[in-house]
C-alpha cells in the first residue's frame, strides 16, 4: 500500500501518518518528492484496511500497489532519485551523467594513482577500483582487500574523486563502507538477501548490479531488500547477461535501461566493460547506452591493460577512454543530460 500525503501537509502530518502504520504493527517508508511526500508500507501479510489511514488529516491518496516491489516503484516515487554527495558536485540519477572509471582492479598504488589522474584529466568524478575481486578461478588475483581501499581512500583525497567499489561478503561491507563513498553489490551477489539487508542497514549509498540471469523483476526485487532495510540511496547497473552468444563475453541488455525507468525511480547506469569482455566493444556501446537514457558510465581504464591482473582485455587505454568521453559529451545534450567538467587539477570538492 501507498500514502500519497497532499502538497500542502506539514511534517507532523507526515510524522503522524509513519506513527499510525508503526502502531499497526508495519513499516513506513516516507519518500520526499518534489511536490508531495509519499509513504510506502512494508511488512504487511496482506491488504492493509485503508480507512485507518485515508482519513487522516495530510493524506491525499491511498493507493494499494499491485507489483510485488513497492518501494522502488514509480507509483511510490515518480521523480528520479538523484543521490547527492555532501561536498561534491557529482550526483547519480540528475541532469549530469555519472561517470564512473578506474581499473577492474587496484594492483598497487602507483596504478592507482596513475589511473585516477588520467580518468579525471578526461572528466571522470567517479573512481572505481575493486579491492575484493571474487573470481571465477580461485588461483586469479583476488584484491589487496583493506590495503586496496586505504588506496583508494587516498585517490579520494588527492584527485577528489568519488569512490566506488565492491563488497564480497557481510565483512568486506563493513570496510568498504568505512572508506568507500558507494558501495558496489557485484553481479554474482545479486541475489544474496543477507548481504543485501547489510546493505540496507549501512550509511552509504549502494550500486547493484544486475545479476547475470537476472530478469527485470528480480533485479527490482534485489534493489527492495536493500530499500525494504531503510537505505533509499540506492542505484542500478546493467552489466550484461548470460546468453548463447560466443561474440562478446556477456549479451549487454541495454533495453533494460528504458525499462526499468517505466517502472522505478532508481537510477539506472551501464558497464559496457562487463558487458562485453572485450576493448574494441565499450566505446560502441557505451555511446549506445547513453543514447537510451542511462544516467551514467562504468568504464575500466588501465594504464597498461596488456599488463593488468584482472580483466585487461575490457580495459581502455586512457587515450581512449579520453576519445570516448569527447563522444559521450557530444550525445549527452541530445537526451536533455550533460557532462560535469573534469575536476580542476587542485580541486578536490566543489566550493
Amino acid at each position: 500500500m501507498l500514502i500519497v500525503m497532499q502538497a500542502a501537509a506539514t511534517a507532523e502530518q507526515v510524522q503522524a501518518v509513519c506513527d499510525r502504520i508503526t502502531a499497526l504493527g508495519l513499516r513506513p517508508h516516507a519518500m520526499p518528492g518534489a511536490q508531495r511526500t509519499a509513504i510506502g508500507i512494508t511488512g504487511n501479510r496482506g491488504t492493509v484496511e485503508p480507512g485507518a489511514l485515508e482519513e487522516m488529516a495530510g493524506v491525499g491518496e491511498v493507493i494499494v500497489v499491485t507489483k510485488p516491489y513497492k518501494l522502488v516503484s514509480r507509483e511510490l516515487k515518480p521523480e528520479t532519485t538523484v543521490i547527492r554527495f555532501p561536498g561534491y558536485r557529482a550526483t547519480i540519477g540528475g541532469e549530469e551523467l555519472a561517470i564512473v572509471a578506474g581499473p577492474c582492479a587496484i594492483e598497487s598504488r602507483a596504478q592507482a594513482m596513475e589511473t585516477a589522474a588520467a580518468v579525471r584529466a578526461a572528466g571522470a568524478h567517479f573512481f572505481r577500483g575493486g579491492a575484493f575481486k571474487p573470481r571465477t578461478s580461485p588461483y586469479s588475483f583476488q584484491g589487496l582487500e583493506e590495503e586496496g581501499l586505504k588506496v583508494m581512500a587516498e585517490v579520494r583525497e588527492q584527485f577528489g574523486l568519488l569512490i566506488i567499489t565492491e563488497a564480497v561478503d557481510e565483512r568486506s561491507l563493513e570496510l568498504v563502507a568505512e572508506y568507500a563513498d558507494v558501495i558496489q553489490i557485484g553481479a554474482r551477489n545479486m541475489q544474496n538477501f543477507s548481504l543485501l539487508k547489510k546493505a540496507g542497514r549501512a550509511a552509504k549509498p549502494v550500486l547493484l548490479k544486475r545479476g547475470l540471469s537476472a530478469t527485470l523483476e528480480e533485479f527490482l526485487m534485489a534493489a527492495e531488500y536493500i530499500m525494504s532495510e531503510g537505505n533509499y540511496q540506492v542505484a542500478l547497473c546493467e552489466r550484461g547477461i548470460r546468453t548463447f552468444a560466443d561474440h562478446t563475453r556477456n549479451t549487454l541488455d541495454l533495453s533494460i535501461v528504458p525499462a526499468v525507468q517505466r517502472l522505478s525511480h532508481l537510477p539506472i547506469l551501464v558497464d559496457p566493460s562487463h558487458g562485453t569482455g572485450k576493448r574494441n566493444k565499450v566505446g560502441p556501446m557505451a555511446r549506445a547506452a547513453v543514447a537510451v537514457g542511462a544516467d551514467g558510465l562504468l568504464i575500466e581504464v588501465h594504464p597498461r591493460p596488456e599488463e593488468a591482473l584482472s580483466d585487461g582485455m575490457q580495459s581502455l587505454y586512457p587515450a581512449q577512454f579520453a576519445g570516448l568521453m569527447r563522444e559521450v559529451e557530444q550525445i549527452a545534450p541530445i537526451l536533455g543530460r550533460r557532462v560535469l567538467a573534469p575536476l580542476a587539477a587542485a580541486s578536490v570538492v566543489a566550493g
